[in-house]
């Protein structure tokens, strides 16, 4: 097992090797281990030739990667490259596995992207045990894109501007709707800063505490004719809101389904009621569209919800709400209900002749991060998650916890004697975008230049005040994960 992490994490410590890359290098490192395996005649030539397209170019792109100046971009050894470059290549089955370290940067797909071309060279992909796996965060994030919660994807990832998938949806629905992709929510907030978006409905979301560069994003939300809020908790953003609607706990108090990281969807059932005033979210959209005028709403049950989808996504199509019930949960696709559900995807590749279209290799450019070190800002800002905590805190700040950790700036011992602070000394911590009070924690293992630490505790630390403001014009994904800032001792809270 390799770990690939600027920092020297715990998961880290229990690996065969660490590899700890500068922030922001990730595609230079892919194409470099993609040369080596390319060079070494460890590519997968059937695989490739059948199932795969574009792999001439692909071959000529990563040329330049050479191990000595991937080595000289990422700050990875030369020899640790080339070890996992074999080590890949030469397993019999290998899992890539992901998390937002990967996807928080202004080249989040690209990242993507460069690790799937790992996996189309060496075979290590569509069969058990190989793949490429995006860990998620938090239940159900799967099930929210699943669902079409994204802004050019109809339920099941059909494209919104399809006219006949679209024809579909309107057809069961019983009204048009327009094609035109909608907004991520980046865009959102500048649709807010330019008077184009007025009215926003906030559902289990709190981005005045978890947007970056946030004292932009809460002035953005000021800017609103009308700001809703639909949650568990009373959020920072349900305190700015214009109405609070207090919803049910998805995984406590409702019933319905959940999808996980390997696509399986299950059923939840509520175990109590919800409290007070709290609603079930269905009900609150419901209650919602009827007074806005709608007729043919109605009251629908999660199942009724459920078997409605089914008719609409194919790759739901098989899972009616009794197997789900009966079988405990289904992965997708399912396409009918004499299917099993399919614990691995990309299957098809392996058929020959390959059914549907073949896999592109795509020749992605490293591009470091936005927020260039300068000597005003030396010192890379990285963020993450604690083993114990969610997000902004708002699930996980309520109750005490003995593993409890992430309200300080991580710098190295390095780093800390360059300063001339201590641990447990408050400093001033400033980026292009602002500055806050923090306290220092002196982490041995961390990288001379790095420093670290968590979103979890915006009541105390406001982090999002200092990450950057660049994105991911593909994803709209913001780049939490490389800001650039200085620190500076504080000789007396006077003088701050």
């Amino acid at each position: 097992m390799w770990a690939i992490d600027p920092r020297y994490t715990s998961s880290a410590k229990f690996a065969d090797a660490w590899l700890g890359l500068n922030v922001g290098t990730d595609i230079a490192l892919a194409n470099g281990v993609a040369r080596e395996i390319i060079h070494s005649g460890l590519v997968h030539e059937e695989f490739i030739h059948h199932a795969t397209t574009g792999y001439e170019e692909f071959k000529e792109h990563v040329e330049p990667w050479t191990l000595e100046f991937t080595s000289e971009i990422t700050g990875v050894p030369s020899e640790a490259i080339a070890d996992l470059a074999h080590g890949y290549a030469k397993a019999p089955t290998a899992q890539i596995l992901w998390t937002l370290g990967i996807t928080e940067h202004h080249t989040g797909v690209d990242n993507v992207l460069a690790l799937s071309n790992l996996a189309l060279l060496t075979g290590h992909v569509g069969r058990p045990g190989s793949g490429l796996v995006p860990l998620r965060g938090q239940n159900n994030v799967q099930g929210g894109g699943d669902m079409g919660a994204l802004p050019n994807k109809l339920p099941g990832f059909q494209d919104v501007d399809n006219d006949e998938i679209r024809g579909k949806f309107e057809q069961a629905w019983g009204a048009k709707f327009t094609g035109e992709i909608g907004l991520n929510l980046t865009q959102m907030f500048e649709a807010m800063g330019q008077d184009k978006l007025k009215a926003v409905w906030v559902i289990g979301e709190n981005p005045a505490d978890s947007e970056a560069d946030v004292k932009h994003a809460r002035e953005m939300l000021k800017r609103l004719d009308m700001l809703v809020v639909q949650d568990v908790f009373m959020t920072r953003t349900a305190k700015m809101a214009d109405v609070v609607f207090p919803a049910a706990l998805g995984w406590a108090e409702s019933e319905g389904t959940a999808t996980s990281s390997e696509r399986r969807v299950q059923r939840i059932r509520a175990a109590v009621p919800p409290p007070g005033q709290a609603k079930q979210e269905v009900e609150i959209i419901s209650e919602m569209a009827l007074r806005m005028g709608s007729t043919n709403w109605g009251q629908p049950t999660p199942e009724e919800l459920w078997e409605e989808l089914r008719t609409l996504s194919p790759m739901h199509a098989g899972m009616s709400w009794k197997r789900l019930e009966q079988e405990g949960g289904i992965q997708w696709p399912c396409p009918d209900e004499d299917h099993p559900g399919s614990p691995f995807l990309h299957g098809r590749l392996w058929e020959r002749p390959v059914e549907g279209r073949r896999a592109p290799f795509s020749c992605v450019e490293h591009r470091p991060p936005v927020d260039e070190l300068t000597d005003e800002f030396p010192i890379r800002l990285t963020t993450g998650r604690v083993l114990d905590s969610y997000n902004t805190g708002v699930q996980t700040d309520k109750f005490d916890s003995p593993i409890r950790s992430g309200d300080a700036l991580e710098i190295s011992s390095e780093d800390s004697l360059k300063l001339g602070v201590e641990e447990g000394e408050t400093v001033k911590v400033s980026s292009r975008r602002g500055s806050i009070l923090m306290r220092i924690e002196i982490d041995e293992d961390l990288q001379t230049g790095l420093a670290f630490t968590t979103f979890h505790f915006p009541e105390l630390v406001d982090i999002n005040q200092l990450t950057s403001d660049a994105w991911d014009s593909k994803s709209g994904t913001a780049e939490f994960k490389a800001a650039a800032i200085r620190i500076e001792k504080i000789e007396s809270m006077a003088n701050v």
